[in-house]
């Protein structure tokens, strides 16, 4: 279990295993996507973003390298890229953190206390510093515009196969015959 690729395979399958989508970029396991709900009771509730994932070759003793590739409006995400600031995974990553680490607990800091103080996305910052409705006005229309399932590629929520049918989904009239009978 001491070498990096075993630990890689077994993080990403315990990401895969829990209730978050990840789609492979490649046939190898360094990159891969994974689909993101922002944090309940902040601005971003309601959002969903698709995050790209890089693994270092010395995953997990250093941290994976993190961006967003739908739009948002954060100090500490570059609009334009994408990246997240590094500094705020790498000052507190250790080998102890995992990918579900990643998702349940740093992005969602990182959404929920934005440091304005260490900015990758200046006009953010100064905007959340200068005038807070504004900014999380501005907020909440990148999510509007650009966090939205469709912005992610990911389809409708469908019925299953598995799903009962309704009466009214099921237009059948009991007066009608199949077939023949068998005589």
């Amino acid at each position: 279990m001491s070498s990096p690729s075993k630990r890689r395979e077994m993080d990403l399958m315990k990401l895969m295993m829990s209730d978050y989508k990840v789609e492979m970029i490649n046939d190898g396991m360094q990159e891969f996507y994974v689909e993101f709900n922002g944090p309940k009771e902040s601005l971003y509730q309601g959002g969903v973003w698709k995050i790209r994932v890089e693994l270092p070759d010395a995953y997990p003793y250093k941290s994976p390298s993190i961006g967003f590739v739908n739009k948002i409006y954060h100090p500490n995400v570059d609009e334009m890229s994408g990246s997240v600031c590094l500094d705020v995974i790498n000052q507190t990553w250790s080998p102890m953190f995992d990918l579900v680490n990643v998702f349940e607990v740093f992005l969602p800091q990182l959404l929920l206390y934005p440091n304005a103080s260490d900015p990758l996305n200046g006009e953010a910052a100064a905007l959340m510093m200068r005038d807070h409705t504004t900014y999380d006005q501005r907020v909440k229309e990148y999510c509007e515009k650009y966090a939205k399932p469709e912005d992610i590629g990911a389809k409708p929520e469908e019925k299953s196969s598995d799903e009962e049918l309704s009466e009214d989904d099921y237009n059948s009239d009991d007066d009608q015959v199949a077939g023949k009978a068998d005589p």
